[in-house]
């Protein structure tokens, strides 16, 4: 009973925390703010704005599958939906390196090792978590307080807007500025990596004992 009547406090404390600081945030902030941003003349959509909008709605509804799913190879598949749509987002900002990077270490190298660490790990699903309700109700909480100050971030600051740059591969300038200007820096964090990766195998490899 007692660990239950303090469960119920917390929620209650954390309820009325969040339910104050959204009530700050709508009446000092964000509803000055919104009277004193003038409202942006209506445009038309084009092309790259109905891909931009449509690749935005896969990757929150990729993230959300990760947060929402209790299934873990569920999960792991949103997060491939996620990175898919960040890559491409990427490659509507002209960042065709970072996109490359994007597929390569974390949808090639991450996401492959996360699909073998839960295929190859056994019982699983056997694990009993004792607290869920508190969890979920958490996030619903840091849902409710971080939604509308991330609303209010997006609508309602002053972004700089301008004619946008035609698309232009960015590889081989980065690939210059690496082998010339940060070829020292590029080195040494090779050098760190490396250093990092023989620590990992020198602490996960088995001593051999002797009969």
């Amino acid at each position: 009973m007692e660990s239950k009547g303090g469960k119920l406090t917390t929620w209650a404390v954390a309820t009325v925390a969040v339910i104050a600081f959204v009530g700050y945030m709508t009446t000092q902030v964000i509803r000055p703010a919104a009277l004193a941003t003038p409202r942006p003349e209506a445009a038309g959509l084009g092309l790259p704005d109905v891909l931009f909008y449509v690749l935005a709605v896969l990757t929150v509804a990729g993230a959300a599958g990760v947060a929402l799913s209790r299934n873990i190879l569920y999960s792991t598949f949103g997060l491939l939906v996620a990175l898919l749509g960040a890559g491409a987002l990427y490659v509507l900002l002209s960042a065709d390196f970072v996109a490359v990077t994007q597929l390569l270490i974390y949808i090639g190298g991450v996401l492959v090792l996360i699909l073998f660490a839960v295929m190859l790990t056994n019982r699983i699903t056997d694990i009993n978590v004792s607290n869920t309700s508190f969890g979920l109700f958490g996030g619903f909480l840091l849902f409710v307080a971080g939604a509308p100050v991330l609303l209010a971030v997006a609508l309602l600051t002053p972004w700089q807007a301008g004619a946008p740059a035609p698309l232009a591969p960015t590889t081989q300038a980065i690939g210059d500025a690496f082998l010339s200007r940060w070829l020292l820096p590029f080195e040494v964090a090779s050098l760190v990596l490396l250093s990092t990766l023989v620590g990992a195998i020198v602490i996960a490899r088995k001593e051999i004992k002797a009969d």
